[in-house]
């Protein structure tokens, strides 16, 4: 099964562990090997590779854009790095810099390598181009699958 991520970034603690909680539990469930596909950025794509190489799975990294890395926040860079250099397939795009076009066409490179699409969504509109909701409506367009992770108790800054 191969599973690309989408998701909301600078979560808070208490939600990133429940997100967390509820990745292990879903990937507990999967029947064979499972490839995940993620972008690596902090929050929920992170908390998606992370999950999926605990649980023995391979991991193909989007890279947006060549500048993606220095978008992030500093105190991600060290897990953005590991979860890069763990990654058995990593996926570049033609773009400098990270913007908001440049992660829409990740995502949709996502989708197109997937054969579900889990989205850790609190059902709000994105907040910007490419965001969370854009992800899935592009997933809703394609026909794929669509898994919504936002436990009970979760929030967003």
């Amino acid at each position: 099964m191969r599973i690309a991520i989408t998701g909301h970034r600078l979560l808070p603690a208490e939600t990133e562990r429940l997100v967390g909680q509820e990745l292990d539990k879903l990937l507990t469930a999967q029947a064979g090997p499972v490839i995940g596909i993620s972008c690596l950025a902090d929050g929920a794509d992170a908390l998606f590779a992370q999950a999926v190489l605990a649980h023995g799975g391979e991991l193909v990294a989007v890279v947006p854009a060549s500048e993606y890395r220095d978008g992030l926040p500093e105190q991600h860079h060290a897990t953005y790095d590991h979860l890069l250099s763990a990654a058995k397939e990593v996926r570049r795009l033609p773009f400098r810099e990270s913007e908001s076009n440049a992660h829409m066409e990740a995502s949709n490179l996502m989708l197109t390598l997937a054969d579900e699409l889990w989205a850790v969504w609190d059902g709000k509109p994105a907040r910007g181009y490419g965001g969370t909701a854009d992800v899935v409506q592009a997933a809703r367009d394609a026909g794929l699958p669509i898994k919504i992770i936002w436990p009970d108790g979760a929030s967003r800054s």
